[in-house]
């Protein structure tokens, strides 16, 4: 079931580039909101807040709790919970994992990894009306060793467009391309009729994703796609340094900062 913020989410291809962000909370989503089509609650927090060394540690009860404190923070936004690793392993686990996701956190749409491979759970979960966005290229949730890019060779690419092809088919509203070639990255975007929205995959998608955190510089991802566009760490140091002066000089709290 589409609603009216995902209906202009997928006119915006071939007219307006679609600018998502992540949010882990209220007081950055508010933020977000303010710029971003789209703000997604994605299983990065895992590395991002908890030093997770991969996805597959986040819960869907972690996933809740943050998407209800982001959604507090999200008016205008298209807002996108991505579903943790095994809590869609078939029909019925997803539908049950994805309707509570909606119920509890208000959420517009979830996200699941795959894309043949999980066709099957994507359609199943249309015909019950939760939107769903899909997800290829490198996935997060099941791929083993270092990220590297994706499409390079002839199985990968053929890979890549049956798994495209395979998500729209079955109801998916748009797919995060992630680390996949640029040239595969244009063919898979006029190839859908849907908007793909990349991460390391070039500017012919019709988006770009990035996790918040990184392009504020608060993380020290060294990954060749994220670009810091401010360092954030920088400002907080001071604040603090400032406050800590302040408190060993008795400058701080002042009356007016005191009951």
């Amino acid at each position: 079931m589409m609603n009216n913020k995902i209906k202009k989410i997928i006119k915006k291809k071939n007219k307006s580039k679609i600018v998502c962000l992540t949010a882990y909370s209220k007081n950055i989503a508010e933020i977000v909101d303010n710029h971003a089509d789209i703000v997604l609650v994605g299983d990065s927090l895992g590395s991002v807040l908890y030093n997770y060394n991969t996805t597959r540690k986040v819960n869907l009860k972690m996933m809740l709790e943050h998407t209800k404190s982001v959604r507090m923070g999200v008016k205008k936004s298209l807002l996108v919970i991505d579903m943790p690793y095994n809590t869609y392993r078939n029909k019925s686990e997803a539908l049950k994992n994805s309707k509570l996701a909606i119920k509890e956190t208000k959420c517009d749409a979830v996200k699941v990894e795959g894309g043949v491979r999980v066709r099957h759970i994507v359609r199943h979960l249309v015909k019950n009306k939760i939107p769903v966005m899909g997800h290829i290229g490198i996935t997060p949730q099941t791929i083993k060793g270092k990220f590297k890019s994706v499409g390079k060779t002839e199985k990968e690419r053929k890979k890549l467009f049956k798994d495209a092809k395979a998500l729209e088919d079955s109801g998916a509203f748009g797919i995060v391309l992630e680390c996949t070639y640029s040239d595969i990255s244009k063919k898979i975007s006029k190839l859908l009729k849907i908007p793909t929205i990349g991460i390391g995959a070039s500017v012919h998608c019709d988006g770009q994703v990035l996790v918040t955190d990184d392009i504020l510089g608060l993380t020290d991802a060294k990954i060749k796609f994220v670009k810091k566009y401010v360092n954030i760490k920088k400002i907080i140091n001071l604040a603090v340094s400032k406050f800590k002066s302040e408190v060993k000089s008795k400058k701080y709290p002042t009356k007016k900062y005191s009951y």
